[in-house]
C-alpha cells in the first residue's frame, strides 16, 4: 500500500477550495455560509448515533441509476466504508468525495467498498457521481430515514437556503421532500459481520471532514 505521502489530505485541498470560493462568491453570501457552518460547529459537537462495536443498522436504498443496493449485499463482498454527505450543491461534499475517490484503490485493496449516502434524488445523485467522476455507489436516502439512525439530522438554516436562492440555486429542487433536513457529515467503517469498526465525524461545522488517512488506518486495524 502506498505510504502516507501519497494519501491526499482533505485539509490541504480545503485551503485551495476556500481560496476559490473567496474569488467566486459574493462576500456577503460567503459570510452567511461561513457563519452558519461556524454556528453549527459551536452548537453541535458529538453527532454520531453509532459507536465502535455497535451493529450497523441494515438498509436498502436506490443508487444513482435506480437500482436497490443493500448493506447486507455489500457486506457479503467485504467490509464497507459508509459516508453521509449533504448534496451536490455543497462544495465541501464534492471535495470530500473527490478526495475519497483518490483512495478508492487502497480501500478496495483492503477488501472494502466505498458508499456515499445523501437525501438527494437519484437523478441528482447521478449528477454528483458523473460530475465528480466517482467510481463508487452514491445512494439516495429520501427523508434521511437511514441517516437518522447513523448520524444527527438537522435543518439547513434558512439563511443558507435564501443565500443559495440569491445565487440561483433552488435548494428544494435537489430533494423529494420539503423538510430542509440534512445529515451531518459522518463516516463509518463496517466489518463483514455488520460491526462498526470506526465511527467518525468532524463535528457540526460541515466544512471539516474525516481525513482519508484516518479511513485507511481504520481499515488496516
Amino acid at each position: 500500500m502506498p505510504d502516507s505521502k501519497t494519501i491526499p489530505s482533505y485539509k490541504e485541498k480545503l485551503k485551495e477550495l476556500v481560496e476559490q470560493l473567496g474569488e467566486m462568491l459574493p462576500e456577503d453570501k460567503l459570510a452567511i455560509f461561513n457563519h452558519d457552518a461556524t454556528w453549527l460547529g459551536e452548537t453541535y459537537g458529538s453527532l454520531l448515533k453509532l459507536n465502535k462495536g455497535d451493529k450497523a443498522p441494515a438498509f436498502a436504498l436506490p443508487n444513482a441509476t435506480g437500482e436497490t443496493v443493500s448493506l447486507d449485499g455489500l457486506l457479503q463482498q467485504g467490509s464497507v466504508v459508509l459516508t453521509f454527505y449533504r448534496g451536490i450543491w455543497c462544495p465541501y461534499c464534492s471535495l470530500q468525495l473527490k478526495v475519497y475517490q483518490q483512495i478508492l484503490p487502497q480501500i478496495k485493496q483492503a477488501g472494502a467498498s466505498l458508499v456515499a449516502i445523501s437525501p438527494m434524488t437519484p437523478d441528482n445523485s447521478l449528477e454528483m457521481k458523473d460530475s465528480n467522476e466517482l467510481q463508487f455507489e452514491v445512494l439516495s436516502d429520501a427523508g434521511n430515514k437511514v441517516a437518522d439512525r447513523y448520524t444527527t439530522v438537522l435543518k439547513n438554516p434558512e439563511t443558507s437556503i435564501q443565500a443559495m436562492a440569491d445565487l440561483g440555486y433552488d435548494f428544494h429542487g435537489f430533494y423529494d421532500d420539503s423538510s430542509t433536513e440534512l445529515p451531518m457529515p459522518a463516516i463509518f467503517v463496517i466489518a463483514k459481520d455488520g460491526t462498526v469498526l470506526f465511527a467518525g465525524s468532524a463535528g457540526g461545522d460541515y466544512r471539516e471532514r474525516t481525513e482519508p488517512q484516518v479511513i485507511l488506518d481504520a481499515l488496516a486495524q
